[in-house]
């Protein structure tokens, strides 16, 4: 079945990744912007990452035959630095209307402190002012209820974001109610050892729906499985659950949520 996976972090990795990929089913992903394994010192050190964002990543997916999308933005990882976030701010509006840019993402929190409170705020004000989509990474583990709630609260004082224009990404069992039923849009990571495994997203599915939902590898630099899309789609077909409800998830509904923006040149393949 092919698949659309809507969150993997392509630079961290190999070129034999996007040859599985295209391998197991999948025709296109998007990669938001994120943690690049260690602090970055300067704006600069962001400016390159744009630019292999957007120019390298899309051609390195083509030679698999894949379509590459992105996100920009300052990590909440790395938004605990206030002065540093706000250069990088500046410089997104330079490449949000870079063919498949498709908003402002992965933002978020992290450890739910005030400084990552305070950039993830002003993320939001440059996505309303450019009427950007929305990409959320909620925190791991311990501080997901918290960070999560935080988030939509956030999100709510503010009239000038559509929530079909926002994905709350990271959900699990106990946040996905708060995603789903205040308008959003919600991802569910498929990972090795924490988030959510392809029976636990299933099980969600089977109690949710799926409506607005999707879920994604997520694949980066630590223990994650760039291929775990297919992993879910074997578990959903264990469960009896039909080719189309199955396609509905891994497919149209990204296909859906990217279409907002104009800037997503999808070509169907043949």
């Amino acid at each position: 079945m092919q698949f659309i996976d809507p969150h993997v972090h392509m630079v961290s990795r190999t070129t034999d990744d996007y040859e599985r990929m295209a391998r197991m089913g999948c025709v296109a992903m998007s990669e938001p912007a994120f943690w690049a394994g260690f602090d970055r010192g300067s704006a600069e050190g962001f400016r390159d990452y744009f630019r292999q964002l957007t120019e390298f990543e899309p051609k390195r997916a083509s030679w698999s035959g894949l379509q590459h999308f992105t996100w920009l933005c300052i990590n909440a990882k790395e938004a605990e630095n206030v002065s540093l976030s706000r250069e990088v701010i500046k410089m997104i509006p330079e490449f949000i209307h870079r063919t498949g840019v498709l908003g402002i993402g992965e933002i978020g929190l992290n450890k739910n402190t005030k400084n990552e409170s305070t950039i993830f705020a002003e993320h939001l004000e440059l996505a309303a002012q450019l009427d950007e989509l929305v990409l959320i990474h909620t925190p791991h583990l311990q501080d997901k209820y918290k960070g999560t709630r935080m988030i939509v609260d956030m999100l709510q004082e503010r009239s000038d974001l559509d929530p079909s224009r926002v994905c709350i990404d990271h959900v699990e069992e106990h946040t996905v109610r708060l995603a789903k039923e205040n308008g959003f849009w919600c991802g569910m990571t498929l990972y090795p050892t924490t988030k959510c495994t392809p029976a636990r997203a299933a099980d969600i599915i089977e109690r949710w729906g799926d409506d607005r939902i999707m879920v994604n590898s997520a694949g980066d630099w630590g223990p994650s499985n760039p291929v775990a899309v297919p992993d879910f789609i074997m578990e959903m077909r264990r469960r009896g659950h039909s080719e189309a409800k199955i396609r509905k998830i891994v497919y149209e509904n990204p296909l859906e949520f990217f279409s907002k923006c104009s800037r997503f040149q999808f070509k169907a393949p043949v």
